[in-house]
């Protein structure tokens, strides 16, 4: 199976990731202000490409930096408008961000795996299809996420990885919207 083959048109939804997809992840912290936040290099692209291909672009971000204490939903708030400001001045497209600030241990039912932030976006959305749809992520957590709604996963890493839940393997978000074209 290739991207192509999957006809994807302005019908379908794409789920993206934000750490490690979006912004660079920072090693053993949590980006906890908008001065620690970096764009991957080619994101304003990838997702200039993207807008014109989705017709529902969404963020499903885990954040138990929050539940831990070490930052503010106020802080994250920030970041993320800025992230959205950013990105729609330079022609990309993000249309809501969900996340959840929980604790891993807690297993809540927002937190990926587990698929509370892509139900609250088909609420928010109503013409997501999750069969239609594509999650974006660089942990098992976002291909698991996508497997039980039902998406198809594309896997973001240096060096791939071969696993029955991971339908695609890209290095950036840059190469995978470069593959849709």
């Amino acid at each position: 199976m290739t991207l192509k083959n999957l006809n994807i048109d302005k019908s379908w939804s794409l789920f993206l990731d934000r750490d490690g997809v979006i912004n660079k992840k920072l090693d053993n912290d949590y980006v906890k202000h908008w001065s620690e936040f970096e764009f991957i290099e080619g994101v304003f692209e990838a997702l200039k490409i993207l807008s014109f291909k989705f017709e529902r672009i969404v963020v499903v971000t885990n954040q138990q930096g929050i539940g831990k204490g070490i930052y503010r939903t106020e802080d994250l708030e920030l970041i993320h408008k800025n992230m959205l400001y950013e990105l729609s001045y330079l022609g990309g497209r993000i249309d809501k961000v969900y996340f959840s600030p929980y604790l891993e241990k807690e297993k809540h039912p927002t937190r990926k795996p587990g698929t509370g932030m892509g139900l609250e976006a088909k609420q928010d959305h109503p013409g997501i299809d999750f069969l239609k749809s594509i999650i974006v992520g660089d942990s098992m957590s976002d291909m698991e996420f996508g497997r039980a709604l039902g998406m198809k996963t594309v896997f973001i890493s240096e060096e791939g990885r071969e696993d029955p839940r991971i339908d695609f393997n890209y290095k950036s978000l840059v190469e995978f919207s470069i593959a849709l074209t």
